[in-house]
């Protein structure tokens, strides 16, 4: 791990040489086009805007209800929401919408498929629009397209990003080859017959444009990582090998995995297969929404879209006892293991409790992010966030004061750290180091080889002297409590 020795005063005015926003396609409508598009949406919302419904007493007599009053797109409040995401068939078939009820906005979903389809006829791809402080950004992955409106200061690539989660958790539900298969033979089927009840996972995936909490699962999706549970190496160790010597003999299993408050404790995975980062993400994402698993022993067909999108694994889903918030997946091909994968399950809790690892675990669960004064002695970074680039492993700080009791003040930092994170890593003009001063606090980004940090320090700290010193002193303690941070080596049934 390599210290920073100096700062550039260059760096300082690069700031202002990167735009906010990389617009990847310029997308030109002939206005012809764009007129005859509005003209027959306008003629179908008409011819959709009354009920008839027949009048017992005289079948020449028809009631109309106009449905105007419940039309989205004249609602300020759903209007000024700063994100939307839209999911509909290559149809033009409502599946999703984030805030609101799709049916109450077919016109758009009419236009939405429509602007896909100009722009297809010229055998090219609808990437983003943008309109004024409004990014759109359009993923099309057939049978389906997914529409991300944003008026933050996301760039397109971040907003394409999201959505490309909100892709594969659609994926996760249903198999790509199922989904192909019944849009082939019937292309305007309704996907939500297919997905109902499960249109929570995709909620609380994106759960931090409804946000009703300050945490720190934003950086994992914006770095796509995932965090791990801290604990003594000996001690994950043992619990990886109460695992294997418990599932080590059953035959088709292919995943077990161990998490706890999204941090992942330990995987064991076949020999020759492996977990993306991306899938242990919608994993955990699952389990977080899903308070019923907690009650009972669940059994659920799942896909992994990076292991393979067109097959689903079945996954025996239990949380390790009543005293212990710590979830255990065992994941088989074979549909017929429940039994033999929760007897397993009942053996792994017995040796966890007999080798005192459970009260490791709820220890190590009430960890909230690193202490920077008491843990590392750094009082100047007021929070930090480190993803370990081998590992696609993250490390946040605790969040404090000024952030954690004013939601508006954490808003206009995760912003910023999503600004830097896209001005860093930007195809056109990629950077290595920023350090930027705002009214309120200071902040660095820093990329190499082997890690990414993005930090914020107090607004007065010098530059040359404080900052280099501290973060140094950060990165010296990262190494040194590294195998108590991070999940290193890999462990096979």
């Amino acid at each position: 791990m390599s210290d920073i020795s100096n700062f550039s005063d260059e760096e300082d005015s690069r700031q202002d040489d990167c735009a906010l926003v990389d617009a990847l396609s310029e997308i030109n409508f002939n206005e012809h086009n764009i007129d005859s598009i509005r003209q027959n949406k306008l003629e179908e919302s008409q011819e959709q805007k009354h009920e008839i419904h027949s009048d017992p007493a005289s079948s020449s007599s028809l009631n109309f209800v106009d449905v105007d009053e419940y039309d989205y797109l004249h609602d300020s409040e759903w209007i000024n929401q700063k994100c939307h995401v839209f999911i509909l068939s290559t149809a033009g078939k409502p599946i999703y919408n984030l805030h609101g009820d799709e049916e109450k906005l077919n016109t758009l979903f009419g236009l939405l498929q429509a602007l896909v389809s100009v722009v297809q006829t010229d055998d090219d791809c609808i990437r983003s629009i943008t309109a004024k402080n409004t990014k759109f950004v359009f993923l099309v992955k057939s049978p389906l397209i997914l529409v991300g409106v944003n008026k933050s200061n996301r760039s397109e690539q971040q907003i394409y990003n999201q959505l490309m989660d909100v892709y594969n958790q659609i994926i996760f539900i249903v198999t790509l080859s199922h989904m192909k298969s019944v849009y082939e033979k019937r292309n305007n089927y309704d996907l939500r017959k297919l997905v109902a009840g499960s249109e929570r996972w995709v909620d609380h995936l994106l759960r931090n444009e409804k946000r009703t909490r300050i945490c720190n699962s934003s950086f994992v999706s914006l770095t796509h990582s995932v965090r791990i549970l801290p604990m003594e190496s000996s001690i994950r160790d043992s619990i990886t090998s109460t695992i294997q010597s418990n599932c080590n003999k059953i035959k088709n299993l292919v995943f077990a995995v161990l998490l706890a408050n999204n941090k992942l404790i330990t995987l064991v995975r076949m020999k020759n297969y492996y977990m993306h980062t991306d899938d242990l993400r919608l994993i955990f994402n699952v389990i977080d929404c899903s308070e019923s698993f907690k009650s009972a022993e669940n059994w659920l067909p799942i896909c992994l879209p990076k292991f393979d999108s067109n097959g689903a694994l079945y996954a025996h889903i239990s949380y390790i006892s009543d005293d212990c918030e710590a979830c255990l997946l065992l994941m088989t091909v074979d549909q017929e293991s429940f039994p033999i994968l929760s007897n397993a399950k009942k053996n792994i809790t017995e040796k966890l409790r007999r080798g005192n690892y459970i009260e490791a675990i709820n220890t190590g669960m009430k960890d909230k992010g690193i202490k920077l004064k008491s843990d590392i002695g750094v009082s100047e970074i007021r929070h930090f966030f480190y993803k370990n680039k081998k590992n696609t492993q993250l490390l946040c700080s605790e969040i404090t004061a000024p952030y954690i009791d004013n939601l508006d003040q954490f808003e206009k930092l995760e912003a910023m750290y999503y600004d830097l994170h896209n001005r860093i890593h930007r195809t056109s003009r990629p950077l290595k180091l920023i350090y930027e001063m705002h009214q309120h606090e200071i902040q660095l980004a820093w990329v190499t080889a082997n890690y990414e940090l993005y930090a914020t320090f107090e607004p007065l700290v010098d530059k040359k002297s404080v900052i280099i010193a501290q973060v140094n002193k950060l990165l010296k303690w990262i190494r040194k409590e590294e195998d108590k941070l991070f999940m290193t080596g890999t462990h096979i049934f």
